[in-house]
């Protein structure tokens, strides 16, 4: 038996759009999904109990990060990375490839895995796909990522076939480690930069070695808006449509709407809580940076629309001024409302879906918010 498992439960007949549970160790999850995104095993300024109030389902930890400090051994110890930080939901770990290969000018890869230097005191450190996966069991989290190369964009046919083949080998091989197979499941990772050949020859092979979900990865790099679309479509068309798709790194408004539309279950992002430090805030009505002067003096809710712990109780005069002071209540306050604005848009959604008007919703949302390129 799978520990995880997905059951699809309306298709949106207006848009083809779906609805499914995710059925995980820690509790049942609904989808489409928006998962906050804990690096540190904590959700930056936000509490376990704050993000039970938000709605928040299945929480992400960075294997990379909690493989530094404090060690996965140490949270092995506490019993599991929902008992060291004190979230008793599901929880996904990352595989640590995003970060060391965001470390560019410091890695060498070989078909073992990847050495790099560490961040915190420059020693050298190897990360292999058994090695990912044994730290990944030792955190615990319910969702386990394989290990995989995310490239750059652009990158040539030449580097992005060979780059795939490996992270396929690779995936093969972290399956193959997992030492808790009925409590851990491990979901393989389509890459294949933007090339339709080459994501859907990844996707295939993939779905031959039955992992339990799929990810989408290789987004989010920098590549323009309807390109993430085009290797998203790719990706998500050729994986079997009773499993769950994540797309990997997606947090804003626009393109969590339009992954829905192309059978997108899950997504996360820093994004909330990255805005949140800055001031910036997301609204029914669009975004708005509260440190701008006009907020000094205007005494209404953040989000008239909005019902999270920020809207209900405080103004946008007070956000103003403890942004305003470098005040860390203002950043908590913000941060909240940014995840719980996603948690709710996701409830808006799947309601959209089950009453068969997920188009005209998404179309609505578009049309009421206010985007720059880079979208909401």
């Amino acid at each position: 038996m799978n520990p995880v498992t997905f059951e699809v439960t309306h298709v949106c007949r207006q848009s083809g759009a779906r609805t499914g549970i995710i059925h995980t160790p820690h509790g049942d999850v609904e989808t489409p999904m928006f998962m906050p995104v804990g690096t540190q095993a904590t959700v930056k300024f936000v509490s376990p109990e704050e993000l039970y109030d938000a709605g928040a389902g299945i929480v992400l930890a960075n294997t990379y990060h909690l493989w530094l400090r404090p060690g996965d051994d140490i949270v092995a110890k506490a019993g599991g990375v929902q008992k060291f930080m004190n979230y008793h939901g599901p929880m996904l770990t990352d595989s640590g490839g995003f970060q060391v290969f965001s470390l560019a000018d410091t890695r060498t890869i070989s078909e073992e895995g990847v050495t790099f230097k560490n961040v915190l005191n420059g020693d050298r450190l190897f990360l292999s796909p058994e090695k990912s996966i044994q730290i990944q069991n030792n955190i615990g989290a319910d969702i386990m990522m394989s290990f995989d190369e995310c490239i750059p964009y652009p990158a040539d046919r030449e580097y992005a076939e060979q780059s795939m083949l490996r992270t396929l080998r690779w995936a093969e091989r972290g399956k193959n480690a997992n030492t808790r197979p009925d409590e851990q499941a491990i979901f393989g990772i389509v890459q294949g930069g933007d090339y339709e050949d080459l994501r859907k020859y990844c996707a295939d092979k993939l779905v031959e070695m039955n992992f339990p979900g799929y990810a989408i990865g290789g987004t989010s790099v920098g590549e323009d808006k309807e390109t993430m679309v085009r290797m998203v479509r790719w990706s998500s068309e050729n994986l079997p449509y009773d499993k769950p798709r994540y797309l990997m790194g997606v947090g804003a408004v626009n393109d969590l709407l339009e992954a829905v539309s192309l059978n997108i279950d899950m997504c996360d992002c820093v994004l909330p809580t990255r805005l949140a430090r800055h001031g910036t805030l997301m609204t029914s009505q669009g975004r708005i940076n509260i440190r701008k002067a006009r907020f000094k003096d205007d005494f209404t809710p953040l989000d008239p629309l909005c019902d999270c712990y920020c809207c209900r109780n405080y103004t946008r005069a007070y956000l103003n001024h403890l942004h305003r002071t470098n005040e860390g209540f203002g950043t908590r306050l913000m941060s909240i409302h940014n995840i719980r604005f996603l948690l709710k848009l996701m409830e808006d959604v799947r309601q959209a879906i089950r009453e068969d008007r997920y188009d005209d919703f998404k179309n609505e949302m578009l049309t009421t918010m206010k985007f720059d390129e880079r979208g909401f």
